[in-house]
């Protein structure tokens, strides 16, 4: 994890969110919040995420005195809002219903930032998503003064209260 966040500090990527799941593993950056003015080079978030995933396997084989992959071979990156599944309009939290505005550039974080935190719920890991140490859900909930994660920056892509 110190790699990581070692490259957050030279701006590759802030995170706000942090999940690592058994059958999963879920990072959210800003660099991913872009609008219609605003577009990415071709591959830089698939070189991006390649980077990622080299630096937490990294990390992990060093903390742990081994080597090989953490991941599998062909990660995929999966739709949140795709009309399969998930749909950005609402979503349903402890505090009850929350209905989105129609801000698109505020769905898509929000619909992440809710499915990382409710994920080792859903997958049936932990009753509650506080209960699951791996995820930033703790350090939102003010629950834990983790490192990991921007809360600063949160306030500006997704509805917390920090």
């Amino acid at each position: 994890m110190v790699r990581v966040n070692k490259c957050g500090s030279e701006g590759f990527a802030k995170d706000i969110t942090k999940g690592i799941f058994p059958n999963e593993f879920s990072d959210k950056d800003k660099r991913q919040y872009t609008t219609s003015s605003e577009t990415l080079a071709d591959g830089s978030l698939n070189h991006s995420i390649g980077v990622m995933l080299r630096s937490y396997t990294n990390s992990i084989n060093n903390l742990q005195r081994r080597s090989g992959s953490l991941f599998r071979k062909k990660t995929k990156a999966i739709c949140l809002n795709c009309s399969k599944g998930i749909t950005p309009a609402y979503c349903d939290t402890e505090f009850g219903t929350q209905i989105y505005r129609d801000v698109p550039e505020k769905q898509y974080p929000q619909v992440c930032f809710n499915y990382i935190h409710q994920n080792p719920v859903k997958a049936g890991l932990v009753r509650n998503p506080e209960d699951w140490e791996f995820s930033s859900y703790a350090d939102y909930a003010g629950l834990r003064d983790g490192k990991l994660v921007n809360k600063e920056v949160a306030k500006k892509y997704v509805s917390i209260r920090v």
